[in-house]
């Protein structure tokens, strides 16, 4: 039996840096380092084949290179840098203080930039059956007792017939399940992603053998989703079960440059209270600056930063944000963070506030307690299972709440959890992947009916 781990979204998006992406290369990375009952394989589905991944890193267009390919390759780095300016340019004023600009800005930009995306679809249409360059993946042969895990995020994949034809073949198929957000709570996504995502997860529910959540929670929420749309005993032919995220951050480069502002906003003795997520409707930020503005107009000297990349309906926040009369006082947002900076912010920060409605997770809150740092938590049922006793959580409908156990935090110096975070133990990536594969192994072998993983195995 041999694992075949797919990661086409990451080996076609080598750079992206979202939860998704930074799970797919942590267990790539770490499965040559780790001793298995089982050979796992990186794989990719392209042209309806499949395909040995043999490097995510993206190639360097040299003069090997053949001439479509490297056009390719320079087109797609230069519509990726197109839109980095763009997102750049449209937090500057006039367009961050008007709706209107920032639409005629957009438009003006998505119809130069056909300059680009014309003829890279162009190119990409006539290169559709060319094979991969051999440096990054070549063609996989299965066998009939392969288990093909869906790794990566799939929903918007075009390889559905191949994974269908694959299982026609005798190979077993896995699906990993990071949240069931498009289905739970549609009100925080795009109306194109949850109807995306519903399709996908009945194609999913009725071709997959098994499934493996990030946690205990959601992987309680697969199995009743499974069973409301497939009847219970269907659901019952397939297995269950989950493993949690390690914590490292994974793109750290030593020569990677610190924010200066973020130097100098960290000089200040004042505490810094930190916030890690895209800026998204779901991840709540408003609640943070409702509770902050309460401490403020009690005195507190503590300042609020915002980490993370700016996302979608999110335009009105941001405005709040950067039109507040604490906007580079107390209040600071950084959207464009590299790993080390995001290392250096976990170091120095007095804690990490994360007041999420809802999540699969949580990788934050365990960067940030993995490093020492306590972390105050919405009360929802998977912070609980990551954070026990070791986090401080408080009431999603009362911002003063988390308003007083920060007030309380600064005043006496004692973090208001149960127990101490620096007691606090998690699985590293080496130790998630390893859960991953044997526990998926445990599914595979065991079938359906028998409970997979143990919520207090991490």
């Amino acid at each position: 039996m041999r694992f075949l781990i797919e990661c086409t979204y990451v080996y076609e998006h080598p750079k992206d840096n979202s939860g998704i992406q930074r799970v797919v290369r942590n267990v790539i990375k770490q499965l040559a380092s780790i001793e298995l009952e089982v050979e796992c394989v990186p794989v990719m589905m392209s042209g309806g084949k499949l395909y040995r991944v043999n490097s995510l890193a993206p190639l360097k267009v040299d003069k090997r290179t053949p001439r479509r390919h490297a056009l390719i390759i320079k087109l797609d780095h230069a519509r990726n840098r197109y839109w980095w300016w763009h997102s750049r340019l449209i937090r500057l004023w006039p367009f961050r203080a008007s709706k209107q600009l920032r639409r005629v800005l957009w438009v003006g930009c998505k119809v130069a930039s056909l300059g680009i995306t014309l003829p890279l679809r162009a190119l990409l249409h006539f290169n559709k059956r060319a094979e991969p360059a051999p440096e990054r993946a070549t063609p996989l042969e299965v066998k009939a007792d392969d288990q093909l895990l869906l790794l990566d995020s799939s929903w918007h994949a075009d390889f559905f017939p191949l994974a269908e034809k694959l299982k026609a073949q005798g190979v077993g198929i896995i699906s990993v399940i990071y949240d069931l957000i498009p289905l739970t709570h549609p009100q925080f996504c795009d109306e194109g992603l949850v109807k995306v995502f519903d399709r996908w997860f009945e194609w999913i529910s009725r071709t997959a053998d098994g499934f493996m959540a990030i946690s205990q929670t959601i992987s309680e929420q697969v199995e009743a989703e499974v069973t409301r749309r497939l009847g219970p005993l269907e659901a019952q032919k397939r297995w269950y079960g989950h493993f949690h995220l390690g914590s490292e951050l994974d793109l750290i480069r030593g020569n990677a440059r610190l924010l200066p502002t973020m130097l100098k906003m960290f000089r200040v003795s004042a505490p810094v209270y930190l916030m890690v997520s895209t800026i998204e409707p779901r991840k709540n930020h408003a609640y943070l600056l409702d509770a902050f503005e309460l401490l403020w107009q009690q005195g507190s000297s503590a300042r609020l930063c915002i980490i993370g990349k700016i996302g979608w309906k999110c335009e009105d926040l941001v405005e709040r944000i950067t039109k507040h009369p604490e906007w580079k006082k107390r209040l600071f947002m950084f959207n464009g963070v590299n790993d080390r900076s995001l290392e250096y912010a976990y170091a120095n920060a007095q804690a990490l506030v994360f007041p999420s409605y809802v999540e699969g997770f949580g990788l934050p809150l365990v960067e940030a307690m993995q490093r020492g740092l306590p972390a105050f938590g919405s009360d929802i049922p998977v912070f609980r299972e990551i954070g026990g006793g070791f986090m401080a959580y408080f009431d999603l409908s009362q911002p003063a709440t988390l308003a007083h156990l920060i007030n309380q935090f600064d005043q006496t110096g004692i973090f208001p959890a149960q127990e101490n975070v620096r007691d606090w133990r998690w699985v590293n990536w080496q130790q998630a992947s390893l859960q991953l594969i044997e526990r998926s192994l445990d599914g595979v072998r065991n079938g359906a009916g028998v409970p997979v993983g143990n919520a207090h195995s991490a």
